[in-house]
């Protein structure tokens, strides 16, 4: 099977800290890589969920901006709750 060449760029640090957890579990980097390919195309997509962090939704900003405005005029308490709906 013929070889190719792919660059990546990224952090740093995080390069680092990947580097030495790949060394923790006995490869290398470019291990890890393929490791990673052949899993995603054995799935038909990215071997883990990748989801958006509900707090930044736009439906949480505005009850949050709400609640800001609301404390500005003096109502409500800082400690009121906001439920989640997922």
């Amino acid at each position: 099977m013929a070889q190719t060449n792919i660059n990546i760029r990224m952090d740093e640090d995080l390069k680092r800290s990947m580097e030495n957890l790949c060394q923790e579990l006995g490869m290398n980097l470019t291990t890890a890589v393929t490791v990673f390919f052949k899993k995603a195309v054995r799935e038909h997509g990215l071997p883990f969920k990748v989801s958006l962090d509900p707090f930044y939704s736009e439906t949480n900003q505005a009850r949050l901006r709400e609640a800001v405005a609301r404390l500005d005029a003096g109502l409500g308490t800082a400690h009121e709750l906001i439920e989640a709906e997922y």
